[in-house]
């Protein structure tokens, strides 16, 4: 079993390979053109129709739209974990205007540069990009109104520790909105196991209630799933590892990856 340090590593060698050549895809690697495998950017939901929108910062990284349902205000200060080349934090910006601020985090510096270099084309000042890990913020406590997050906690080896640190960086009272990956009963091996699995961001995906857990004992109140979505994956792929009773487990959802959007508030 890969460590987090190795799973770490190899998240952000991919995540720096789609950086730097401008690929799209989940960052654990879906959807490189480098990569032979089948392209998961189905997890994506359509940003193109959004205020903020800028097409360059748009990599197909998410498996949502946290925004939607952020209640972000003019004004509020917005915190972006694993903000990528910067398609959620400048549709945050859209809506806080001149008066609010966001803070967009990454932990791959080509992801940083790129994000910066889409900065400087779109002109925004109250805007920023820091290098940093989610477990350990490079952010001061109560900082943000609102912290969003995009198809990325999945892929953090300490959940726990990443929302704790979500709870550290909010003010008392304000509340975040992230978009992730989660599973629902136990896949089947030969899929579990496979490299189109780990390519599609699930490796690190927890169970979903375990997921709710830990966000509820980070000490996180009013925890509510706005949104959710069955991952479907391609007959293609699945045809590979499950036969067709597990395949119409897994179309029946009895089985299966979702992505949910959920809120929480810091008491």
């Amino acid at each position: 079993m890969e460590t987090s340090v190795e799973i770490k590593q190899v998240v952000k060698e991919k995540y720096g390979e789609i950086a730097v050549k401008n690929q799209t895809g989940c960052g654990c690697g879906c959807g490189s053109k480098s990569n032979k495998l089948v392209d998961y950017t189905i997890m994506q939901d359509d940003y193109s129709n959004l205020n903020g929108y800028f097409a360059d910062a748009d990599l197909g990284l998410g498996c949502g739209v946290p925004t939607e349902h952020a209640k972000i205000k003019k004004g509020d200060t917005v915190v972006d974990l694993g903000s990528g080349a910067g398609n959620d934090v400048f549709v945050a910006r859209s809506i806080v205007g001149d008066e609010g601020n966001v803070i967009g985090l990454d932990f791959t510096q080509e992801m940083i540069d790129k994000a910066n270099i889409n900065k400087a084309k779109v002109g925004y000042k109250n805007v920023e990009f820091r290098l940093g890990e989610i477990e350990n913020m490079p952010i001061d406590n109560n900082t943000a109104d609102v912290v969003i997050s995009n198809c990325v906690l999945n892929l953090v080896p300490d959940k726990g520790k990443a929302f704790s640190e979500i709870y550290r960086i909010l003010k008392p009272g304000a509340h975040f909105c992230v978009s992730d990956i989660v599973v629902k009963g136990e896949l089947p091996a030969g899929l579990k196991k496979s490299a189109e699995m780990y390519a599609g961001c699930v490796a690190g995906a927890l169970q979903h209630d375990e997921y709710l857990v830990i966000i509820s004992k980070t000490g996180f109140k009013n925890v509510v799933i706005k949104k959710t979505k069955v991952i479907e994956l391609p007959d293609e792929v699945l045809k590979k590892y499950l036969n067709d009773s597990e395949i119409e487990n897994l179309r029946n959802n009895k089985v299966g990856i979702f992505s949910i959007t959920v809120v929480g508030c810091k008491s």
